[in-house]
């Protein structure tokens, strides 16, 4: 039986439709900033469009449009983009034992409708595996209004980028939408400390070319990231 019919008819899919509307304001501003994005660095309405549908994944547009208008090597794009996503081998790794007892092309769907938020709402609500039935419904109720809320504001931002005046100042209001979502990620102490590290490195490397100072802030993120996560399971090893 298809997965999204079954769970459609679940209460625990409007649940999780309801936590995702909750936060989707930030998600919507954010699609918004990298619809206009994308065509006003010179992708043309049908390559946004392509790029929004099939990447979607706002932090790794970002960060490649910049190198792809200062035509950058095409390993330095992917090794940024590749860079920015690393996040999403620690949602899928924490995320599988809920998920491995679907057909790939589900899991597949799945893995594409995973974001940021999307795990953070599903991990809280689950913590661990249980009532496949109920969690795959959460699941799919938060991650399509997830995919909705960002999709839509995205293509009118593409459609309306060239009479949308850059005075409104949405870079600023993408910046603060994000700041708002990259807080509701920080939901302990290693988290914030990535995030003050991969902050620091990015001003202290931002002279360098390419935007590399990116992939150097993640880099330095990730790293402290997984050396404390290493350290704290060894304390716990160790009691």
């Amino acid at each position: 039986m298809n997965p999204l019919r079954a769970a459609a008819a679940h209460p625990q899919f409007r649940s999780g439709v309801r936590d995702m509307a909750a936060v989707t304001l930030g998600v919507a501003a954010w699609g918004l900033v990298t619809g206009v994005a994308m065509v006003k660095a010179g992708l043309g309405v049908p390559l946004s469009l392509f790029m929004s549908l099939t990447i979607y994944a706002g932090s790794a547009q970002l960060a490649a449009l910049p190198l792809m208008v200062v035509g950058a090597p095409v390993w330095v794009i992917w090794a940024t983009a590749v860079c920015v996503n690393l996040r999403f081998i620690i949602f899928s790794a924490q995320m599988r034992p809920f998920f491995m007892h679907l057909p790939l092309r589900w899991r597949l769907l799945a893995g594409y409708l995973t974001a940021d938020l999307t795990y953070v709402l599903f991990m809280k609500r689950h913590p661990v595996p249980g009532d496949r039935e109920a969690q795959g419904a959460y699941f799919w109720g938060n991650a399509s209004m997830n995919w909705l809320s960002w999709q839509v504001p995205s293509v009118v931002g593409i459609l309306l980028a060239n009479v949308i005046p850059t005075q409104w100042g949405l870079g600023f209001a993408g910046v603060l939408a994000l700041l708002g979502l990259g807080y509701s990620l920080m939901s302990d102490r290693a988290t914030a400390v990535s995030a003050a590290v991969a902050g620091t490195a990015a001003v202290a490397a931002f002279a360098l070319p390419l935007r590399l100072h990116i992939v150097v802030a993640i880099a330095a993120g990730v790293c402290v990231g997984l050396l404390m996560d290493r350290t704290a399971t060894a304390g716990e090893a160790a009691r």
